[in-house]
């Protein structure tokens, strides 16, 4: 069996495949359909995820990566019977998130959280090597890619301050290999 891990965005993308690339996840490469991490909310809008699936022909474990994932993801007949398992890791209520905590300012946000999104808050707050942040993958590449224990102690922090998440919705720690 291998994984398909479809991320919602591209920032979302990068932060697996730069623990993938540090080996810090529980598979590597090897494991993956494709060899690589999909940016893709659906299979049946991404010919290239389709096609990899294709390719490979076998049982399939899919992981949607994303903020909250409400849509349900939906299964094109052809694949149906490849696809063993379905299972959701989160970053509620945004990705951003993750850099707020990186930045110990969780207490800044907590008290503008009701007025303004963690996207916004990172947006006006966080810099980093004299560059503010504005949502774009090479900061997060930057941020996390010479440090990458920084990422993995902040998905450890996240885990442990977070408890909004519901039964079907995992966290990206369950996805170390250290945890």
């Amino acid at each position: 069996m291998k994984y398909l891990i479809m991320c919602e965005g591209p920032n979302e993308k990068k932060i697996i495949e730069l623990l993938l690339e540090h080996d810090k996840m529980i598979i590597n490469l090897d494991d993956l359909v494709g060899r690589q991490v999909f940016h893709a909310r659906q299979i049946k809008t991404s010919p290239v995820v389709k096609t990899q699936m294709k390719i490979y022909g076998g049982e399939i474990e899919i992981w949607r990566v994303g903020d909250k994932q409400s849509d349900k993801l939906l299964i094109p007949n052809e694949f149906k019977t490849q696809i063993k398992c379905i299972k959701k890791y989160c970053t509620l209520p945004e990705l951003e998130i993750l850099l707020i905590l990186s930045e110990k300012m969780h207490k800044e946000y907590e008290k503008t959280k009701s007025k303004v999104h963690p996207k916004q808050f990172a947006k006006e707050n966080i810099v980093f090597n004299k560059k503010k942040y504005k949502g774009e993958t090479k900061f997060y590449e930057e941020y996390y890619g010479e440090d990458i224990q920084k990422l993995v102690d902040v998905i450890r922090e996240y885990k442990q301050r977070n408890h909004s998440h519901s039964v079907e919705q995992h966290y990206l720690l369950e996805l170390l290999n250290d945890n």
